[in-house]
């Protein structure tokens, strides 16, 4: 592989951190780590996984397909926030963070591309994402507001045509050219050193899910767009669909939790009665997912996350 820990840093090119969060990934991380070589050809990189105390092979799978990669033993199932931040601590030198999804497969050159765009005030670069089915994921999002979550309550995700009533950007347009959106799916994401130093750490109060879209409205907020780059491509084998009706609760859960983070009180009663009437209304439709998250947004302590 093209990676060593122990080469010198080339100061004339771009050094990529790396960053791979496993729990009992085996079955997934063979494909990514097959794609780095080509996915990261143009910049030179070092490999960390932040393994979160896996149970099966995914250890012992790194370090044979990446010679010289780090592992970083969170001793628990830490959540993915706290094993990036554990990841980040402990790199070498590095120009951009890169976190990946064990289950993404990165297209050939589609890192240096990244790379390239980072700077003059955006700080977050994102690939046009596509599924096993070559389908354009939508994977852009618009901040959330009230009147988005009502939209979506009631339009379902077609809300997204509308800019002022839906988070998700379904225009398939946004995903052929270049463009800015408030954040982004953070199966990949690529974060300049600028921008890390400026926001800190992710928040590690979110186990999962929101931890991208907090880490790239506060980026925002200290001036780092998020930006498409649609030259660059990744496949995503996992997503939305594959989310058990646990996890899909602490999803749910962590949308009001992070709205309640940046609005008031009564602002976040309207948001929680928003994605209550959403989740309700596919429950009536027999939606097991949406049964468990409505039980989750009544009594959030029940969560099974982070675990005990």
């Amino acid at each position: 592989m093209a990676t060593r820990r122990e080469q010198p840093r080339d100061l004339t090119t771009p050094t990529i951190a790396v960053v791979v969060v496993t729990y009992n990934s085996a079955a997934v991380l063979p494909g990514l780590l097959d794609s780095l070589d080509d996915g990261l050809r143009g910049v030179r990189w070092h490999l960390t996984i932040a393994d979160n105390n896996s149970a099966d092979d995914s250890v012992a799978i790194a370090v044979a397909a990446v010679p010289g990669c780090h592992i970083e033993q969170t001793g628990r199932n830490a959540g993915y926030a706290a094993a990036f931040n554990a990841a980040v601590r402990s790199a070498p030198a590095y120009d951009a963070v890169l976190i990946l999804n064990p289950d993404v497969r990165l297209r050939p050159g589609s890192v240096a591309t990244l790379m390239s765009r980072l700077g003059d005030g955006v700080g977050i670069t994102v690939p046009r994402i596509v599924g096993e089915d070559g389908q354009v994921a939508l994977s852009l999002r618009r901040e959330p507001s009230v009147p988005r979550a009502f939209g979506e309550a009631v339009l379902g995700q077609r809300a997204g045509r509308f800019p002022a009533l839906g988070e998700t950007v379904v225009d398939p347009s946004a995903y052929l050219s270049d463009g800015s959106a408030d954040w982004a799916t953070g199966a990949v994401m690529l974060m300049s050193r600028a921008c890390l130093d400026a926001c800190g750490p992710w928040d590690e109060r979110f186990f999962l899910y929101s931890e991208e879209t907090e880490f790239a409205l506060r980026a925002r907020d200290r001036g780092f767009r998020t930006d498409l780059v649609a030259d660059a491509e990744a496949v995503h084998i996992g997503g939305e669909s594959r989310v058990s009706p646990a996890l899909w609760s602490l999803l749910t859960v962590n949308k009001v939790r992070l709205y309640r983070m940046r609005h008031s009180g009564a602002a976040t009663a309207l948001f929680w009665s928003a994605t209550f009437l959403r989740e309700a209304s596919r429950a009536a439709l027999g939606h097991p997912r949406s049964k468990q998250a409505i039980a989750a947004l009544v009594r959030p302590s029940r969560l099974p996350f982070p675990p005990k």
